[in-house]
């Protein structure tokens, strides 16, 4: 090939990088159904002010999130995604495996998984983490060994409880609503049931809870609802004595269909969430790509609209809508290194 030929190749090649580049106008942002309606809220807001396309919010779920934002690099791909856990290391190396070797990391706020149920179920009103554990986990100690879970009202587990049936809609593998529901939940109320410490120092497991405490049961009082946390919002209006498992965000916005239940005798809300006294609080994220700025349209400006005291800030549109807010100083370093573009670090393993 001439010289000419391959400068003219060099050529074509760039401008028809250039043609795939600006065919996308709307900034695409997948994950977590629990960030989903505070980045939905940032992209209308950023809408209505700018003019800009919306950007296209789509709930598909910390994990499934993660999988198709790091499919790579392109505009193919989405520019951001959602994430109510840290992204772990497995995820990281598949995003830098397929060249989306700079991230930043952007923790929004604070939430609270929420146990809840209908306004109408008046008799289930609090209930201990091993409770929690002893109704929905896949096998229990029962006179020494773990088995089964035979509980299938909440009666069964404490004669305090209502002689109601259990059945828990809850978020599936995927979500990272579950993941962070058995890391709080489920094996912290494990680890307190004494047979369960009983049995954990007879084993030679050293990850004896995590490998017996973290498996919800499959016989039917735990029923997998979807990535679509409105959804178990419905079941619970259709079913009185059903409970749901979602983020605060969700409660917060039903208050009028829904009731919390209390856990270790703490109801969620902002302060107790803030504070961390609610035992079910986690980080929210979301995750950028940087090699996506600069070439995605208005990327960098929704970045910055999604940054912004207003959005972010005690009392901003957020909090309105459940977002427990990060501190002046948490708040102040992070907006500094999102708009930077700082890539983040691997995390642990």
């Amino acid at each position: 090939m001439s010289k000419i030929q391959v400068i003219v190749s060099a050529t074509a090649i760039i401008a028809a990088s250039a043609t795939v580049a600006s065919a996308r106008d709307q900034i695409r942002i997948v994950g977590s159904s629990t960030v989903f309606p505070y980045t939905q809220a940032v992209a209308e807001e950023f809408a209505a002010e700018t003019g800009a396309p919306a950007p296209i919010v789509e709930s598909t779920g910390t994990g499934g999130g993660m999988q198709i934002f790091c499919e790579g690099v392109g505009e193919d791909t989405p520019d951001i995604t959602g994430a109510s856990r840290a992204m772990k290391k497995s995820e990281y190396d598949l995003c830098t495996g397929n060249g989306v070797d700079s991230i930043s990391e952007a923790m929004i706020g604070y939430d609270g998984l929420s146990i809840a149920t209908s306004v109408e179920n008046e008799g289930l009103t609090g209930l201990t983490l091993a409770q929690v554990y002893m109704a929905l986990a896949a096998q229990v100690p029962v006179d020494g060994e773990l088995v089964d879970n035979p509980n299938q009202k909440w009666s069964d587990i404490d004669s305090s409880l209502p002689d109601t049936d259990i059945i828990a809609f809850g978020p599936p593998p995927t979500s990272g609503t579950r993941d962070a529901f058995v890391e709080l939940g489920m094996i912290v109320g494990c680890e307190s049931i004494p047979e369960m410490e009983e049995l954990a120092a007879a084993s030679d497991d050293e990850d004896f809870f995590e490998n017996n405490c973290s498996r919800m049961r499959t016989d039917g009082p735990f029923i997998e609802a979807g990535e679509n946390d409105n959804l178990i919002v419905q079941r619970l209006e259709a079913d009185p004595n059903a409970v749901g498992i979602f983020g605060y965000s969700f409660l917060f916005e039903n208050q009028d269909k829904l009731r919390d239940i209390a856990l270790n005798e703490v109801e969620a809300s902002m302060e107790t969430i803030g504070d961390g006294s609610y035992p079910l609080s986690r980080p929210l994220f979301f995750y950028v790509k940087n090699a996506h700025r600069g070439v995605i349209p208005n990327l960098n400006e929704f970045i910055e609209a999604y940054m912004s005291d207003d959005a972010l800030a005690a009392g901003g549109y957020l909090s309105e809508r459940g977002l427990v807010a990060l501190d002046d100083d948490q708040r102040a370093s992070l907006q500094e290194a999102v708009l930077e573009g700082a890539a983040m670090e691997a995390p642990a393993e």
